[in-house]
Order: structure tokens, then sequence, then C-alpha cells
């Protein structure tokens, strides 16, 4: 399960990609910069890798997980309660493809909208 590090701001925060496909087609297109969009407790960023839903995709995830949304080709970091949440956990505006998750979700809640954000694979 390869490892990636998503900076910004003065923090390195790791996180593990999974075997999926999404996964894969995303890790071969690092580093990525992106700009981030919120919204509510989740990242989102327009990336420039297509690909369709998968057997495994989920609207409602855990805090620290990393997804991939179809329908606006975006990479997602959720780290708390979303608009959509019915619950404390995470929810997505719809289905999105499960692709990683890091252990330090509340690291994410100094990004503010429009912050710049690294991502790249572990040295």
């Amino acid at each position: 399960m390869p490892e990636i590090i998503i900076s910004f701001k003065d923090k390195k925060i790791k996180a593990t990609l999974n075997e999926s496909e999404t996964a894969k087609k995303i890790f071969n297109a690092l580093p990525l910069k992106i700009t981030a969009n919120l919204w509510g407790d989740e990242i989102y960023s327009k990336i420039p890798v297509k690909t369709g839903l998968e057997k495994n995709a989920a609207e409602e995830v855990e805090p620290g997980t990393l997804a991939y949304w179809p329908p606006g080709q975006a990479i997602c970091i959720f780290f708390g309660k979303t608009p959509a949440s019915t619950s404390e956990k995470p929810r997505a505006a719809s289905k999105v493809n499960l692709i990683g998750k890091t252990q330090q979700p509340e690291a994410f809640k100094l990004v503010k909208e429009g912050d710049s954000i690294l991502i790249n694979r572990k040295q």
C-alpha cells in the first residue's frame, strides 16, 4: 500500500493509499498541487485523473478518508461533518471511490478555502 505525503502550511500529513484502480491512477499522477475548496469539513479539488465509480463506492465515510468524486473529477479529504451529514460521520455529495486513509484528520481543520496543498509520494 503506497504512502503519500499531503503538505500544507507547515504540516506534512502521511496517508496510505489502498490498492483500488482509482488509487493507482492518482498515485501515478503525483505530484499534484491543488487549491483547497471546502464543503463543511471536506477538502476537494479537481485533478487531472478521470475514472468512473468503483464497486466499493460509498457516500458515508470515516474522518480521515481520502476519496475520488467522479462527477467533479475531484480528490476529496474528509475530516469531519459535511452539509450532507446525517450523523457525526462525513457524507459526500454523492458516491465516492475510496482511495486511502490518514490517521491525522484533525490536522486538516487548519486548511482554509483557497489554500495550496501538495500531494506527493513519500520519499
